[in-house]
């Protein structure tokens, strides 16, 4: 297995986000590789959820993951023991991503060799929802033992993101947690977002977030 590498990014030196982030989407369709950017809090399922989606998709698709944390290596381990380009970032603190930090990110993993780019953000719903990372897509994930009131609480993500995935459909039994009325709630703040409700670890709802991925790759194609 080739040796992970950690990479320490700087904060950005841009002062115009959005012209960086166009810039990297640029640069990324130009090259065919296709950006999404998953954020949630931690212990969501992030990592589980990729480490699944890589495994449905690596038979196909050449897949990169830029891993986001403050410290540890552990996803980026993770994921690339599942089949992925990996390289792990470290902000120094920040507790989020911004479209330079990306391009820097980017440009160290290296994506001549990609189609597909996932870029696992820094784990709040807060901090990361201001950003435009140069992602095609935006994903939020939310796990059912977070409750269906999240929201009510962090409207700004559910606001702003392409696509809302709800993990641990598997316990969903066990929690307060009710699927219709969490709809109900986001589609108040995003009348256009796409919702799949998954487990990760059974598999239910995994086809339906595989095949919209594979479309949406094949629509830049």
């Amino acid at each position: 297995m080739d040796e992970l590498k950690v990479f320490t990014i700087q904060k950005g030196i841009y002062e115009d986000n959005a012209k960086v982030a166009e810039e990297t989407r640029k640069e990324l369709k130009e090259k065919g590789v296709y950006l999404i950017n998953i954020m949630s809090s931690p212990g969501s399922g992030k990592t589980t959820t990729l480490v699944s989606t890589i495994k449905a998709l690596k038979k196909d698709v050449k897949i990169g993951v830029l891993e986001a944390d403050i410290d540890s290596d552990v996803d980026a381990r993770t994921v690339q023991e599942a089949g992925a380009k990996a390289i792990q970032l470290h902000t120094g603190g920040m507790c989020h991503l911004d479209a330079t930090m990306t391009k820097q990110g980017i440009d160290e993993l290296g994506i001549d060799d990609l189609d597909l780019l996932f870029l696992e953000n820094i784990g709040n719903l807060i901090c990361p929802a201001g950003y435009d990372t140069g992602a095609m897509k935006n994903v939020a994930i939310l796990s059912v033992p977070e409750g269906d009131d999240k929201p009510l609480k962090y409207p700004k993500i559910f606001g702003k993101v392409d696509v809302l995935i709800v993990s641990k459909m598997d316990a969903i039994e066990h929690f307060d947690f009710d699927l219709d009325r969490l709809e109900e709630r986001v589609k108040k703040l995003n009348e256009d977002i796409l919702i799949f409700p998954i487990s990760a670890k059974t598999g239910e709802g995994m086809d339906a977030w595989i095949n919209w991925i594979r479309k949406e790759i094949n629509k830049e194609a």
